[in-house]
């Protein structure tokens, strides 16, 4: 089949044509015709199938009849990251380069006055966050009234981030005879409920297993130790001895691990860029920028790059960590291996990961082989806490063991062959007699000690002030005669 045979303009043909395109993916061939029909739409399929042209491409031919409106636009886009919301505007000026249409952007870390401008202007296409939509609408800059057809990209990441009271409040805003386009790429019993509610009599297109991976993509399990030392050891191996590596993304759980796995990298030689939520939107784009054009091979990222980024040659994914829920597995070796390429995925499973890793191939239905000896193969200087080396503390079984002063000065003594520095030994009985003579010593406690006296070794109760009087007391009174 080809794109001539689904309706498609001649306008939006040519731009197809131009890209390079010549057959439809299974998503685009099966989705296009009904969103021509003007169906509601809960299309089902993997990542890297093709799903943003599979709604793009029939909007730009729905398009052409009509004109926008101030502050009224004419399409709304949802998408959970900004990413996503900023390539698919670049599939709109990709393939709406033979069309006049005005699109606009709305998203966070960019000034308001820009987006309000174009908004006043009128857009026939609004591609927006949830938040950042919503915050234009509470500012009176935006009317939703005039929604033609409804998109909502990755809705299973929107729930995963929270979205979905946001979506739907803006379900209500928008026309109840819309058109809805409803996208997904795996379907728990949520976002089941959720498209129940918002289409009318959709038509369901499922071109894939839900939650299944692409064939095109081996996958391998690495055992590695429990500290972040040992992973960070093992996954640069991992990069060296990695076989046709072009480019790689590095999935970690939390934002304060890609930013230490970033410096890491950098440190040991290899030219990479971190990507987070917790970055500026400039900075995000120009990381995603460097990595596009080869300037930096590795990706360091968090999540918020496992959903949609198209990204079409990276040949390798490493899973730092073993993600906390299923789904993100799916999405996240999704990243390789995109339009029947080929690709590599590499998740370090350590002590602990054992549930995680069971959730997944339970999920995928399949057994992931291990790359080398298994976790419960793993030499136990490996799979144990002990770090190398001293720092006045040693793990044991996962619990911290303090080292004293004294053992850690003998211990340094006969590495080194010098003589260790004295220890201190208690205090005589006469010094602590003179000690306890000291006025200071009957102070009031100090904060934090309960209210006890610092004499813990003195229980003979004080009355008064003790030995120790105030010198204002003992000042001689004057009492002048009347």
């Amino acid at each position: 089949m080809s794109f001539a045979e689904l309706g498609l303009s001649d306008k939006v043909q040519q731009a197809v044509a131009a890209s390079g395109y010549t057959e439809p993916t299974p998503i685009q061939a099966k989705a296009i015709p009904h969103v021509l029909a003007r169906k509601d739409v809960l299309g089902i399929a993997q990542t890297g199938t093709g799903k943003t042209a599979a709604f793009t491409l029939p909007m730009l031919t729905m398009l052409e009849h009509g004109r926008a409106r101030a502050r009224m636009p004419r399409t709304l886009i949802l998408e959970p990251t900004r990413e996503l919301a900023a390539q698919v505007q670049d599939n709109f000026d990709k393939y709406g380069i033979n069309h006049k249409l005005s699109v606009a952007l709305l998203i966070g870390g960019v000034s308001f006055g820009d987006q309000d401008a174009k908004i006043t202007r009128g857009v026939d296409v609004l591609i927006a966050t949830p938040g950042r939509l919503l915050d234009h609408f509470e500012r009176g800059k935006l009317l939703l009234t005039g929604v033609e057809l409804l998109v909502i990209d990755e809705a299973d990441r929107m729930l995963d981030m929270g979205f979905i009271p946001d979506i739907e409040r803006i379900v209500k805003l928008v026309p109840f005879t819309r058109q809805t386009l409803f996208f997904s790429a795996t379907m728990p019993p949520e976002i089941q409920r959720l498209a129940d509610a918002f289409l009318h009599n959709p038509v369901k297109i499922e071109v894939a297993r839900a939650a299944s991976t692409a064939a095109t993509i081996t996958q391998r399990l690495v055992a590695t130790g429990r500290e972040d030392w040992q992973k960070r050891e093992t996954l640069r191996g991992l990069i060296r001895n990695a076989t046709d590596l072009q480019n790689a993304v590095v999935f970690c759980n939390r934002k304060r691990d890609v930013a230490v796995l970033h410096r890491s990298l950098q440190k040991h030689g290899f030219g990479a860029v971190a990507l987070h939520g917790d970055m500026d939107q400039h900075a995000r784009m120009a990381a995603l920028d460097s990595f596009r054009s080869g300037e930096m091979p590795i990706l360091v990222a968090s999540d918020v790059a496992a959903r949609g980024l198209d990204i079409p040659s990276v040949s390798h994914v490493f899973n730092y960590d073993v993600p906390h829920h299923a789904e993100d597995y799916v999405h996240r070796i999704g990243r390789t291996g995109r339009a029947g390429r080929t690709g590599q995925s590499f998740t370090l499973v350590g002590p602990g990961d054992e549930k995680s890793l069971a959730a997944i191939e339970k999920l995928i239905n399949t057994s992931i082989e291990w790359e080398g000896p298994t976790l419960a193969e793993l030499p136990a200087s490996e799979s144990s806490s002990s770090r190398r080396g001293g720092r006045g503390e040693e793990r044991s079984r996962g619990r911290k063991v303090k080292v004293r002063s004294g053992d850690r000065q003998r211990a340094r003594a006969e590495h080194t062959g010098e003589e260790a520095s004295p220890v201190r030994a208690p205090p005589a009985p006469q010094q602590e007699e003179t000690r306890r003579a000291r006025p200071d010593r009957d102070r009031p406690a100090s904060k934090g000690s309960q209210g006890r006296s610092r004499r813990d070794d003195d229980d003979v109760p004080v009355k008064g002030m003790g030995d120790h009087v105030p010198a204002f007391l003992m000042r001689p009174v004057t009492i002048k005669k009347s």
